[in-house]
């Protein structure tokens, strides 16, 4: 599925090699003021290029705005947007075409549909992440109406929680031709009790499936997680006084509705696969071999990753706030 949500649908395009990704957004509400101007700070915080911790691939990534827009605000129609690739340098790959990359999508794609891109990862690409955030801003330019705002920081890196650390982290495993993951979490303020539903797409769950969709992404927790499982009831329940809740335990989400408190979530970044460093793997014929990747690649995913979530998360409460908005009006 390269669909998310049911009435703020986003529907994602492109490959890291190919001419553009984007995405077509429909059901967002019309009146809402809107251009590239509001994707530009959430576009350069994804950016590959700017500093020796991120991928060399040096794209300035500039969004245009294909439609749903008139007179700078939208009109109810699909809302289409893109980014042009310009710095692709697929040669990198032909060395490698054959070979599936440890810890990578290759094999996988190749078992599902018998035909991969070899140029990057094609769409299993961290690229992708782009059209993420171009409907992520656009439901964070919506969500901005209704008082909800995201914010996001980096926990750990390599099991470090020092960030005056973090750089070390990321160059030492560089300079080693290695990688390393970390731990981000996500804070959404402004929240309105009321969202999600009590079965099924329980609001927890849709922002876990939202953020586990990100490629990087292997763990996810709303609120104390796992640290509630070693705790009594008395302890991790969140009592409440006459202004409201004592504590916020269950990271603003119970009964997978949203109870008004902020909603807190924390997820693990695996290392990126893509290394310098020797591995064991095979070809595309089962042959044994050695594999060294390459090319331009990030030591650690973790600094740009976190508006990617920002914006999943802002997608899953916009897609969250119109369902609600669907049933007071019935």
């Amino acid at each position: 599925m390269n669909t998310f949500g049911r009435y703020f649908r986003c529907t994602s395009f492109g490959e890291s090699h190919g001419c553009a990704l984007g995405v077509i957004v429909d059901g967002c509400p019309p009146g809402v003021f809107f251009s590239e101007e509001d994707l530009l700070p959430l576009l350069e915080r994804r950016r590959p290029g700017l500093s020796p911790l991120s991928s060399p691939r040096n794209e300035p990534d500039k969004p245009v705005i294909l439609s749903g827009i008139f007179e700078g605000k939208t009109t109810g129609m699909p809302v289409a947007m893109a980014v042009f690739n310009t710095n692709q340098k697929s040669g990198d790959y032909d060395s490698i075409k054959n070979l599936f990359r440890p810890g990578h999508a290759d094999y996988t794609f190749q078992a599902k549909y018998g035909i991969r891109d070899s140029r990057g990862g094609g769409r299993s690409s961290g690229r992708e992440t782009v059209s993420r955030v171009l409907a992520g801003g656009l439901a964070m330019k919506y969500l901005s109406g209704s008082g909800i705002s995201f914010k996001g920081k980096i926990l750990e890196i390599h099991g470090n929680n020092n960030p005056e650390q973090f750089e070390e982290e990321i160059l030492s495993a560089k300079n080693n031709d290695n990688s390393v993951g970390g731990i981000v979490e996500i804070t959404i303020s402004g929240c309105p009790p009321g969202l999600g539903s009590p079965v099924f797409e329980k609001m927890d769950a849709v922002l876990a499936s939202a953020i586990m969709s990100i490629g990087a992404v292997k763990g996810v927790e709303i609120g104390d997680g796992f640290l509630s499982a070693k705790k009594y009831g008395s302890e991790n329940n969140d009592c409440m006084g006459k202004d409201g809740f004592l504590s916020n335990h269950a990271g603003g989400i119970l009964g997978g509705i949203t109870n008004g408190e902020e909603i807190i979530i924390r997820f693990a970044v695996k290392p990126t696969p893509s290394i310098k460093k020797e591995q064991k793997t095979v070809s595309l014929t089962g042959e044994e071999t050695l594999i060294s990747t390459h090319g331009r690649h990030d030591p650690c995913i973790v600094p740009r990753i976190v508006v990617v979530a920002e914006c999943m998360a802002a997608i899953s409460i916009a897609d969250a706030l119109l369902a609600q908005n669907a049933i007071k009006m019935q």
